[in-house]
């Protein structure tokens, strides 16, 4: 197996006014190219701090974070910026779409950070448009698209660098239930196609898409196990709901 992400007892520490928040504390995790892991926890466990430090926007007080084998404390802030757009996909809760902008164009930003030309770029995007079953709304902006299509446009955006890992940030918490779902099918479909995929949720029938949970409370692991019960639903759904 081939390690992707590879952090040796990390801990964040934030000051706040005269209080200490230990975030995270002396957290070693291992995560395997191809895996689809869920980081699971309420609110305040340390889930999003050790997204934010896997995503490579924050470091850790102490301890050490490899990615694809490089020691990420030792990268200067342009590689970080690059690995950011070329290696790591984001997709969010709030979608993070330009509201201006169609959506072949909210999916082919990456592409221009990576410095593509016009034509590459349409292309691209479009295909990933169209792995997400939305070619056909590639002129829509934003709020001419439901929840559920805007966030398959951010979740193209994420495809389109085919970076090392995706990484989804509460990707249903704006969803209502049954789009919820049909986003977890497209996860549960981009796993399958070898994509290496990291989800952060503090609802566990989200979490059970997930091949492994990781579950965090108060800053520490609580245990990481193996999903014994995947949730797997049905084909994937027209993309108009």
């Amino acid at each position: 197996m081939t390690k992707i992400i590879e952090t040796n007892a990390i801990s964040k520490v934030y000051k706040m006014g005269n209080n200490i928040v230990n975030a995270l504390q002396s957290v070693s995790i291992t995560i395997n190219k191809g895996e689809y892991v869920a980081f699971m926890g309420p609110s305040g466990s340390g889930k999003s701090t050790l997204m934010n430090i896997v995503g490579c926007l924050d470091s850790p007080t102490t301890g050490t974070y490899r990615l694809n084998n490089q020691e990420v404390s030792e990268m200067t802030e342009n590689e970080l910026a690059m690995t950011r757009n070329k290696e790591i996909g984001f997709v969010f809760q709030t979608f993070n779409l330009l509201p201006r902008a169609s959506a072949l164009e909210n999916v082919a930003l990456p592409l221009i950070y990576a410095g593509y030309g016009k034509e590459e770029r349409e292309e691209i995007a479009m295909a990933a448009l169209e792995s997400v079953n939305l070619g056909d709304r590639y002129h829509h902006k934003p709020n001419e698209l439901s929840g559920g299509q805007r966030q398959r446009v951010a979740i193209a955006r994420a495809l389109v660098n085919s970076p090392s890992i995706i990484l989804a940030d509460e990707p249903t918490g704006n969803l209502d239930t049954k789009t919820s779902y049909d986003i977890m099918n497209l996860f549960q479909d981009l796993h399958d196609k070898g994509n290496t995929i990291i989800l952060v949720t503090h609802e566990d029938d989200i979490a059970h898409y997930s091949h492994r949970i990781i579950r965090l409370r108060d800053g520490l692991i609580e245990w990481d196990r193996k999903n014994e019960n995947i949730t797997r639903n049905p084909a994937t759904v027209e993309a108009s709901h």
